[in-house]
């Protein structure tokens, strides 16, 4: 596994010192010839630890395809992904399984709890991968559980829970292995509205502990509660760094 040094800063916000992740002239195609797309065109840009921030952009735009090689579940087809300081872009599948699994957190739209656990034990799952032994899994996922309010629901299964408190459970999934990022795709799409800010404020609440978030979205509501906004148009980034309060200007 090859380590690099961070690269130059991207963006005068995020020092190269303290960016978690960074993108440097990435692009992403798929297909040949006069079938080729290219979805990712020359992206570049930093986050810095503890950010807050979403990802925005019409369909088509590559926010999907960018958040799938932030979270190295694809790779870039050219071009530098530095995870933490580390060069991601190459690696091997079994070194970028271990690097999801240990660096990244994932929240989705639909949660992906499995059926026949119990919150408690969809929580202790990613420690199992991890080689956490047994009495830690149960204790961190417990703490977990409570950080997201859902220290009463140990034992409940997914279908014994709403939709609000199953996101709660997938939210502390994520943390629970101490990511260095928490990437969110969508993470409110199938709340209601209330649900929707309940859930944005615990957001805001991990964000405040010093965990960096990134939220893919297509709600300017919710976008608005991060604190920069990334917009792509056509596979390119055309604002890195957008204020919630300027979102309008390119809506």
């Amino acid at each position: 596994m090859l380590i690099h040094p961070t690269p130059p800063s991207l963006d005068p916000a995020t020092p190269p010192q303290t960016q978690v992740v960074a993108l440097e002239d990435v692009s992403k195609t798929y297909g040949l010839g006069d079938t080729l797309v290219t979805a990712l065109d020359h992206v570049s840009f930093g986050i810095g630890a503890t950010e807050y921030c979403s990802i925005m952009g019409a369909s088509g735009s590559g926010k999907s395809t960018c958040m799938n090689v932030i979270g190295c579940l694809d790779r870039p087809t050219s071009g530098r992904y530095y995870l933490d300081g580390q060069d991601v872009s190459c690696l091997n599948e079994q070194d970028l399984a271990m690097i999801r699994n240990l660096k990244i957190g994932f929240i989705f739209q639909q949660y992906h709890l499995l059926p026949q656990l119990s919150a408690l034990e969809n929580v202790m799952l990613p420690m199992a991968y991890a080689g956490v032994s047994g009495k830690e899994r149960r204790d961190r996922a417990a703490e977990a559980l409570i950080r997201v309010g859902m220290g009463n629901r140990l034992n409940n299964r997914p279908n014994q829970l709403s939709g609000g408190q199953q996101q709660r459970v997938a939210i502390a999934r994520a943390i629970v292995n101490r990511p260095v990022i928490l990437l969110a795709d969508e993470p409110t799409g199938a709340l209601d509205s209330r649900t929707t800010q309940e859930v944005l404020h615990l957001f805001g609440e991990l964000h405040a502990s010093g965990i960096t978030v990134i939220m893919v979205t297509h709600e300017p509501d919710v976008a608005r509660q991060t604190r920069r906004i990334i917009w792509f148009q056509d596979g390119r980034v055309i604002h890195p760094y957008l204020k919630p309060e300027d979102l309008k200007s390119v809506l």
